[in-house]
């Protein structure tokens, strides 16, 4: 057998290397049409209308002329050539059925991945492998909260997602723009099968999200459908892992020594997912959230007032502590939120009509939401 000449091995090593961008690229593709299915099954799944996905044989064989048909030859080819293809061909077709136009989509998802393919081949960089939570905190940093995210984080496939994602991170690969090209097919979808389903086309707001609209979440990116009453969900409608909910929930009880039992009770009252969000918020800021926190132990105010509204005095406490910046703690016994009192003894039930004082000092101002006396923030354009 005649030994390799150096030419031969270069063009072997070139091989090699154009054949894993291109896999690299059917990875990106398979990534792409799994969130699509996720934002299909999650859509179907609220109208209780999810559809078993179509015969593996008939979808593959369907499916693999629009393939030909659509996507670059030798990403094409690859795709077919994979062992997932019947499956990754039901979810195709499965798409096609809820009334996603396939001739429109896979044209798009073909430039994704060309795009995957050039990124391997042109950069040789490798970057160290991360975890789910990691990726959870892109998808937080990259998508807008909604459906999409949503499905994402929900799906039985997210492990596999989040794996995908650090693979193609490895190879060099821009995953958050892959991200935010899927969260356009993905949103696409939903309207689609929305249609498809005569679900609205646009979400109303629910109870919770308008609630919450004010100091709670300035600055803050919350989805329409927000629903406090299921924790589970609300976290992942905000894409905080399990175990980013477990650690911040752990700075507070250090934050609060000998205070386990309030601390407890400020991270089971229904408005921790935004508490924690705001950490997670301000963590990707890079500001100093165990600072924040600290304040508090050392104000004692949230302590004063029935028992009975502990939680929802210890809630606003810990929310003006992570807003206020550090250096601007307040004073012994200070109360975290600031109360016009004119305002609140003309509304309290304790002071009779008589007290005319009390109505003429109070400004027009308290008979606007909070949220509006919060304007400022408007202009970032994500405040709620």
């Amino acid at each position: 057998m005649a030994t390799p000449t150096p030419g031969d091995r270069a063009g072997e090593a070139f091989a090699e290397a154009a054949a894993e961008a291109v896999q690299t690229s059917v990875m990106a593709i398979r990534l792409v049409l799994t969130i699509a299915d996720a934002v299909r099954r999650q859509q179907q799944k609220k109208l209780g209308k999810q559809d078993e996905l179509p015969d593996a044989a008939k979808a593959a064989a369907e499916a693999s002329e629009e393939v030909k048909k659509l996507l670059p030859g030798d990403i094409g080819t690859a795709l077919l050539e994979g062992a997932d293809w019947p499956q990754i061909a039901q979810q195709l077709m499965a798409l096609r059925r809820a009334g996603v136009d396939l001739e429109t989509m896979l044209p798009r998802v073909g430039e994704i991945a060309v795009t995957v393919r050039d990124q391997v081949a042109a950069n040789a960089a490798r970057v160290a492998r991360e975890g789910t939570d990691e990726w959870a905190k892109a998808l937080r940093e990259t998508l807008p909260a909604g459906p999409v995210r949503e499905a994402i984080l929900s799906s039985p496939a997210w492990p596999e997602m989040a794996a995908t994602m650090a693979k193609l991170d490895e190879r060099g690969v821009d995953v958050r723009a892959i991200l935010a090209s899927a969260h356009e097919e993905g949103a696409g979808v939903d309207r689609a099968v929305a249609k498809v389903l005569a679900a609205a086309e646009v979400p109303t707001t629910s109870r919770d999200a308008l609630l919450s609209y004010g100091p709670m979440t300035t600055g803050l990116d919350i989805p329409k459908d927000l629903d406090l009453g299921d924790r589970e969900r609300a976290l992942r409608q905000l894409a905080i892992s399990p175990s980013e909910n477990q650690r911040f929930a752990r700075m507070v009880r250090e934050a609060m020594p000998g205070r386990e039992r309030e601390a407890d009770l400020l991270v089971s009252s229904r408005q921790w997912p935004l508490l924690a969000y705001r950490m997670a918020d301000m963590e990707s800021k890079g500001q100093p959230v165990d600072q924040h926190l600290a304040r508090l132990a050392k104000d004692s105010s949230w302590q004063e007032g029935p028992p009975a509204q502990m939680g929802r005095r210890l809630v606003q406490a810990a929310n003006d502590a992570l807003r206020k910046p550090v250096g601007a703690a307040a004073g012994p016994g200070e109360s975290r939120v600031k109360v016009n009192t004119a305002a609140a003894r003309s509304t309290s039930p304790s002071v009779g009509p008589t007290k005319a004082g009390a109505k003429g000092a109070a400004p027009a101002a308290p008979g606007v939401a909070a949220h509006r006396e919060a304007g400022h923030a408007r202009k970032s354009g994500k405040a709620r």
